[in-house]
């Protein structure tokens, strides 16, 4: 099993380069190189998304988060000022935000599999949907949204997701691969509770090839602050 969990012991973090601007950014480990993407998909847009010059996640309430430790980077997406934009909410505001480029069709569902559609003539604006959206879904409903994704075909914008109260929800930002073995390794964002500003994750177990995430032979990949198995993987 693919495990993802936290060992506290080891909080040596990867410094910030100030001077990146967006995902795409990011150096990739010598040997690798990132895969390939359609100018328009779901990938693309997750590669550019852009950060922030401060690397400090604060809460919706402006209060800096106690664990700084976690984030490589921050992504400069609002989080509003409810406690409501947590793990899964981050993951469905960048896909929202995707969709709504693209002028395509939006929806989430409940745990009652009610769908959530946005609609300008029905909300008064994006962000009320948005706060419909994650006042009424979460990791249970977005799991079963989501469909079972195989670890060979992993691509930038899966989820690993556990569903449940508590529940946890990480996406993948982007992925590069071994011009010679083919071994993926992949950039990983979430955010948390309470509602935080969505964060790039430190790779805290290995330093050297921090912020991307590998599996390693024992097949357990550590990040930040929760544990997910390898049947946990998800597409869209």
């Amino acid at each position: 099993m693919i495990a993802i969990t936290m060992k506290a012991s080891l909080l040596k973090t990867t410094p910030f380069a100030s001077n990146l601007k967006t995902i795409e950014d990011i150096e990739v480990p010598a040997a690798y190189q990132r895969i390939s993407v359609t100018k328009e998909s779901f990938g693309s847009f997750l590669r550019k998304q852009q950060l922030k010059k401060d690397k400090t996640v604060y809460l919706y309430n402006g209060k800096p988060k106690a664990n700084q430790t976690a984030q490589y980077a921050v992504l400069n997406i609002s989080t509003g000022d409810k406690d409501l934009q947590q793990c899964a909410d981050a993951v469905m505001r960048l896909r929202a935000e995707y969709l709504k480029q693209k002028k395509e069709a939006i929806f989430f569902t409940d745990n009652a599999d009610k769908k959530y559609i946005w609609d300008q003539l029905k909300y008064k604006n994006w962000q009320q949907y948005l706060e419909k959206v994650y006042t009424m879904c979460g990791t249970i409903s977005l799991q079963k949204q989501l469909k079972e994704q195989s670890w060979d075909h992993l691509s930038i914008g899966d989820v690993i997701i556990k569903g449940g109260s508590p529940g946890h929800a990480v996406i993948i930002m982007d992925v590069a691969q071994h011009v010679q073995t083919g071994e993926k390794i992949f950039l990983l964002a979430q955010s948390y509770m309470p509602a935080q500003d969505i964060h790039l994750l430190q790779n805290l177990q290995a330093s050297e090839l921090s912020p991307w995430f590998k599996v390693s032979k024992e097949k357990i990949i550590y990040t930040p602050e929760w544990t997910f198995y390898d049947n946990q993987l998800r597409k869209w």
